[in-house]
This record gives structure tokens, sequence and C-alpha cells, in this order.
């Protein structure tokens, strides 16, 4: 027999879940933008970005506060009124802050207070509430701990990426990418480029392309700091690092969703060349871009180069990350990168040789 209480929770469940996938069914898929590079193009090397900042909540983190909502509901952890805590760097923040609105519930971020003021904003726009550490390693405690103060839930994106997504299709990004290139030269991408901040992106498209049977390769673009890197090469999972400068990827410690066997290569890439590719790829597209996207632009271009050398074609596809405006005042001005990351001259170079 149904109680009343049953029958209330099963209709804000359901109310919940519907107005997810009505959201869902309101936005349009992300395009996939062709790279103008005559010096690769004419060998036969393609490179293309899957653009994640025209998501409504601005970013590739769209996808995955999606996720983690429909797990956390569908898995009974989220209730009405319950006030949802992550732990964030600021772009899963933005968007688990626009789906906690749209179901009606307090939002808490725990982050960095280096963060950049433009996400710190945009959390507050959508209604939710920021709680600042002085440490990058700090914010898992700090989480937990205002999610049992709030009798919340944190939702942990760290832990659930790359169990939240359906990795087999649904329309996830690995199959939409796969889908949209199919009219291209190279249909199937040599290479698949991303940066790991969760991992949970670079698990989805590893599952994806082996359940598929494509002869793809995964990368990983990842800054210097980050612990990923060294993880990948040992296996250590008690390894910890300095951490990453380039918000949104790269992390101090091994995160549970970084699957590592599903990675085929790793690229370091330097601070100042993330924010010389950047720059460079925000005048070939013509509007600004993230530093995360810079740091993916970096490793497609080593690859691209690879390729170039050994006589190989094909095509290599990332993904801009999220826009630049949201780094006007830090990665895009010359002076704090100048104060903060250093002189850009030598990683400029770099980048002409490497475009070449």
């Amino acid at each position: 027999m149904h109680t009343a209480h049953t029958d209330k929770k099963s209709s804000w469940l359901n109310t919940a879940i519907a107005r997810i996938e009505a959201d869902y069914q309101r936005s349009a898929d992300t395009h996939l933008i062709p790279l103008p590079l005559p010096a690769f193009a004419e060998h036969g090397i393609d490179l293309y970005l899957k653009d994640e900042s025209t998501h409504p909540s601005g970013s590739l983190k769209h996808r995955l506060a999606r996720s983690l909502f429909l797990y956390a509901l569908c898995n009974g952890w989220l209730r009405e009124g319950s006030t949802v805590v992550e732990a964030s760097s600021g772009s899963t923040a933005v968007s688990e802050a626009y789906f906690s609105r749209l179901l009606g519930l307090p939002f808490v971020a725990v982050m960095p207070r280096s963060t950049s003021a433009e996400k710190i904003a945009l959390i507050e726009f959508y209604g939710g509430r920021c709680h600042f550490v002085d440490n990058a390693s700090q914010v898992y405690e700090a989480a937990r701990t205002i999610a049992a103060d709030t009798n919340g839930h944190y939702m942990d994106q760290f832990t659930y990426a790359e169990r939240a997504t359906d990795w087999r299709g649904n329309n996830n990004i690995a199959e939409s990418m796969f889908t949209q290139m199919e009219h291209e030269r190279f249909p199937i991408p040599r290479w698949i480029v991303v940066g790991a901040g969760t991992g949970g992106t670079s698990a989805t498209i590893g599952r994806y392309v082996r359940f598929q049977r494509h002869e793809t390769q995964l990368c990983v673009s990842d800054p210097v700091g980050s612990v990923f890197g060294e993880y990948h090469r040992t296996g250590d999972v008690t390894l910890t690092a300095a951490g990453s400068r380039i918000e949104g990827i790269g992390r101090p410690r091994v995160e549970p969703s970084f699957i590592r066997t599903l990675v085929d290569r790793m690229e370091e890439v330097a601070d100042i060349d993330s924010i010389a590719a950047m720059r460079a790829l925000s005048q070939l597209l013509g509007r600004r871009v993230g530093p995360s996207t810079g740091t993916n632009f970096i490793a497609m271009l080593r690859l691209a180069s690879e390729m170039r050398a050994a006589g190989q074609q094909g095509s290599i596809l990332s993904l801009l990350c999220d826009a630049g405006e949201r780094y006007l005042p830090t990665y895009h001005d010359d002076a704090w990168v100048m104060q903060c990351m250093g002189e850009c001259d030598s990683a400029n170079s770099r980048l002409q040789t490497l475009m070449a």
C-alpha cells in the first residue's frame, strides 16, 4: 500500500527528473568546428573542436552536472529541499547551480579562493552560495562537512563522474562526436584529445571508443603540477602533486573517476604554453576561449606535427571547454599573466614552430 509520504516523494522525484529531461530537450547539440590550419590540412591532417561553451550553463560541465543530478535522483540521494554541495574549481559548480535552481534546491560550491570572479558571479547568479578554502586539497573534506551539517547531499563529481554517464550511447559526448564526424574527410578520428579534471570525459570517450571498436586513440592533455601524468605512468594511487594552475583541469591527488587504462597517451603542457595557445586559438576563431582549451590545442598540435612528420593522414578532435569571457581579468589579462605565469615570448615561439 502506498503511503501519502511515498506518493509525495515519488511526485517530487518524477517532477525533478521531468524538469531535467525537458531542459535537455530544449538544448540543441553543440557545434563541431573545423580549425583552418593549412600547414596540416595540405598534408591530410584535419583538426576539429567540439564547442561545449554553447551549453545553457556555458561549459563542458553542463553534461556532467546533468548526469550527476540524474544519477543522484535515481539513486534516491536527493530529495525535496536537499542542499546540494559540490567541490569544484568553478565550471562544474556553475552547471550544478543551474540544475539546482531548476529543481528549486539550495546549492553550495566549495572551491579555492583563487577561482575566477566571473565563475563565482555565475554561481551566485543561479542562486548558489560559495564556500572558499585556501588550498585545492581542502575542498573534499569541507564539502563533506557542509553536506553533513545541512543534512544535504555531496555530489562528489570526482568519484561519480565516470559512472554517472552512460558511455554506451544515449547521446553522450562521444556518440555525438562520432555522429558529427560522419561526413568529414576522415570520419573516424586518429586521436581525440581531452583534459582531465575529474576524468569523467576521458572515461566516457575511452569506453565508447572500445565499445564501438574504433581505432581512435585517446590523449589526455595535462597541465604541469597535475598528478594524472605520473599516475598514468606508475599506477600509484597514493601519489600527490602541487596541483594545476590551469583552471578546471589537473588535480593534486588521484581522483577515483580518472581511469588510466582508458588513456593511450598523456601530454604534459606548461602553463605558459596553454596561455599562448589559448590566445592564438582565440584569434584563429575570432572569439575568446578558456585556458584549458589552450592546453588541448597544444596537445593537438604536437600530435598533428608527429603525424605530418610520419607521413600519416587523419583527423584530430578535441573540445572547446568554455568561453574566455570567464577569464578576462586573469588568463586573458597581460598583467595578470606576467605576474602569475611569466612572459609569453618563448611560449609564442614554441607555438609558432608547432603551427608552421
